[in-house]
C-alpha cells in the first residue's frame, strides 16, 4: 500500500518549466488561495502522475480524472485511475480512504488519519484549501513566478512541520495559477533523486460533477 501512495500525485510538467522570476509575494499567493477557498465548491481535472525512481531511472505513469468537492470545512477527493487499465478508484472522505481495484473487484479500507504522512494527506493541496492554513502544517515560501502548464503561476515550496511527513517528503512544490488559485502542478520530493510528480489539465471549477464521481465501484 505504501508503494501505491508513493506512485500517486497529487503534481509538475515533465518538460523543464521556465526559470522562476523575481517578484513572488507569499502574501499575494496566500491571499489568492484564501479568496479561492471562499467560493470553492468543486473541481474536475484530468491528471498525470509520475513516480520517478532515480536508482533505476524509471518512470511509473498513471493517468485519469480527479474530483474535489467542498464537504463542510474539508474537501472530499476521488481519483479515477484509468491508465494503465483496468485501473483503480480512490475515495478520500471524512478521514477514511477506500481503494477499489477493478481487476479484482475488491474494496480496501484504510484510516487515512493514522497515516497523515502519506500522499493522501496532500491530495487537496491547491484545490480549495485556505491559504492561511498552509503555515499551520508547513514552512512556506514563495520562490518565484513561472509559466507552467501554459499559465502564469506562483511557485510555492512547502516543508512539512510533521517529522514523519518530512522524512517521506522533505519538500513539496506547488505551482498555483495566478488567475484561478488552482494548483496546476505539484511535486513531492522524496530524497535521493526520487520524486512524485503530478500535472493537471482541463481544470473545471465549480461545474456540475458527474453523478458517479464519488461512487466507488465504477
Amino acid at each position: 500500500m505504501k508503494k501505491l501512495w508513493i506512485i500517486l500525485l497529487a503534481a509538475v510538467v515533465m518538460a523543464a518549466p521556465a526559470m522562476a522570476q523575481k517578484g513572488c509575494s507569499l502574501d499575494a499567493a496566500i491571499s489568492l488561495l484564501d479568496r479561492t477557498s471562499v467560493g470553492f465548491k468543486s473541481v474536475q481535472t484530468d491528471f498525470e502522475w509520475d513516480q520517478f525512481q532515480k536508482v533505476v531511472e524509471e518512470h511509473d505513469l498513471q493517468k485519469g480524472v480527479m474530483y474535489f468537492r467542498r464537504s463542510g470545512t474539508s474537501v472530499d477527493v476521488a481519483a479515477d485511475i484509468r491508465q494503465p487499465a483496468p485501473g483503480k478508484k480512490l475515495l478520500l472522505k471524512d478521514g477514511a480512504l477506500q481503494v477499489f481495484t477493478r481487476k479484482t473487484q475488491q474494496v480496501t479500507n484504510y484510516d487515512a488519519r493514522k497515516n497523515q504522512q502519506n500522499f493522501e494527506s496532500f491530495l487537496a493541496l491547491g484545490f480549495g484549501g485556505r491559504g492561511h492554513d498552509l503555515p499551520k502544517n508547513f514552512d512556506v515560501r514563495c520562490v518565484g513566478t513561472e509559466n507552467a502548464m501554459g499559465v502564469a503561476t506562483y511557485r510555492l515550496e512547502l516543508v512539512p512541520k510533521n517529522n514523519e511527513a518530512r522524512r517521506m517528503f522533505p519538500l513539496i512544490t506547488l505551482w498555483i495559477n495566478q488567475q484561478t488559485g488552482m494548483s496546476v502542478q505539484q511535486k513531492l520530493d522524496q530524497g535521493e533523486g526520487d520524486y512524485r510528480l503530478a500535472k493537471y489539465t482541463h481544470i473545471e471549477v465549480n461545474q456540475a460533477l458527474p453523478s458517479d464521481a464519488f461512487v466507488l465501484k465504477k
